[in-house]
């Protein structure tokens, strides 16, 4: 079959939501025979053993490295796109869970623009209100209560939620012009056009605020839409991992090492932090020498 879309994910250490991204793709995807991508880096927790088992009930291309230097997030973006051989890539994180038709409703958004338009599609998410500081609506992101669906992989009730969501996309019609960090649909070409997640920032943290900069200096073209819908966990392959997995009081120590680090490292490649519009997107930064394209 000719297939558009492929869905990539990456992940470590992050199996039990894993298997909950994959099921939903399987599930709900109106492509539900679509290839999909999954590239397993460092992982101790059974990942490379549930692939190498599962691949073929699911139909994976799974790719396992194990790297003294991380690629992480970004990096793993990078590599899933590039092993996609479909026009279209539908990125999104190992803790989703997609709802019914999340990907054809991006899809359709390519049908009435310009081919040279370069648009980066994304989903509404919707999230367990797991932070303290999270609004119940952020543009783009719908926060319920965390008992609503479940906040873990283990008390998840996917077939509320894929009723709830598909009420939620009939009854809204809502665009927001933003990108889904280190979750979005796009063009193949236009992601390798503009050189994917500057390893700069592996394993995790500032690469997506540093790549939709670079995008926008590059006239890409933003929706996030309310038909197209993902449950976002949130955090677990970040924040909730290694020592604090599922501890939603708690912060991995990869996690603090890294936006410490990578916060620098953004200052010093941009001159200065970034800022968000009113739809809390990052802005672009104009006036520097930094190469937009990698």
């Amino acid at each position: 079959m000719n297939h558009k879309i492929t869905t990539c994910i990456s992940s470590n250490n992050n199996l039990d939501y894993l298997k909950l991204a994959i099921r939903s793709v399987r599930k709900n995807a109106f492509f539900k025979d679509m290839p999909i991508v999954v590239y397993a880096e460092n992982c101790s927790d059974g990942t490379d053993e549930w692939l190498k088992e599962k691949y073929k009930e699911f139909d994976i291309e799974y790719y396992i490295e194990k790297n003294e230097v991380e690629k992480g997030i970004g990096g793993g973006m990078n590599f899933c796109v590039d092993k996609a051989k479909t026009e279209f890539v539908n990125i999104i994180h190992s803790d989703m869970w997609i709802a019914p038709n999340q990907d054809v409703e991006l899809l359709a958004l390519y049908d009435n623009i310009d081919p040279n338009t370069r648009l980066i599609a994304s989903s509404f998410r919707i999230q367990p209100k797991i932070f303290k500081n999270d609004p119940w609506y952020r543009p783009g992101t719908q926060f319920v209560p965390p008992d609503e669906f479940g906040e873990f992989h283990h008390n998840f009730d996917h077939e509320y939620f894929d009723q709830w969501s598909c009420e939620f996309a009939n009854e809204n019609n809502i665009s927001v012009r933003k990108g889904g960090g280190a979750g979005f649909f796009c063009r193949k070409a236009d992601y390798e056009w503009i050189g994917g997640n500057d390893p700069l920032f592996a394993p995790a943290s500032w690469e997506d605020k540093d790549l939709f900069v670079r995008m926008q200096l590059e006239g890409y073209e933003f929706q996030m839409v309310s038909k197209s819908v993902v449950y976002h966990f949130s955090a677990r392959g970040s924040w909730f991992r290694d020592e604090a997995k599922d501890n939603l009081d708690g912060i991995s120590k990869r996690q603090q090492s890294s936006e410490q680090i990578n916060v620098q490292k953004f200052i010093k490649k941009w001159g200065r932090l970034p800022e968000e519009d009113a739809d809390t997107f990052v802005m672009p930064i104009h006036g520097t020498n930094v190469k937009t394209r990698l």
